[in-house]
């Protein structure tokens, strides 16, 4: 009766052992995919982001090169159709340029 109760008391103390150990095992695994999520998180931002700059970038040189168009555009149409003495015909194109450009005019 001794050794059954001694191998019940075994029995119980190593299942305790076992979850223990599966208990670490768990939170380590937790820890883990935690921590690859994170990073697949953090990777994903930086893609995004990344993404965004180029995005960005790329409208910012098509938004340059439509104002360079619009201002030669601007500049052979004053060139064509007015006829003016050269210093109000520079004053015009300057003119058109602030006003493409979204500058004020000068005080």
């Amino acid at each position: 009766m001794r050794d059954v109760i001694q191998k019940v008391i075994a029995t119980e103390a190593e299942a305790k052992h076992i979850v223990a150990a599966a208990r670490t095992e768990a939170e380590r695994l937790a820890s883990e995919a935690q921590k690859q999520s994170q990073d697949l998180v953090a990777r994903a931002r930086q893609e995004a982001r990344g993404e965004a700059e180029r995005m960005v970038e790329a409208a910012r040189n098509e938004a340059e090169h439509e104002k360079q168009e619009r201002l030669t555009r601007a500049a052979v149409e004053i060139e064509t159709h007015v006829r003016l003495e050269e210093p109000v015909k520079r004053r015009a194109v300057e003119a058109a340029v602030r006003c493409v450009c979204g500058q004020r005019q000068p005080a």
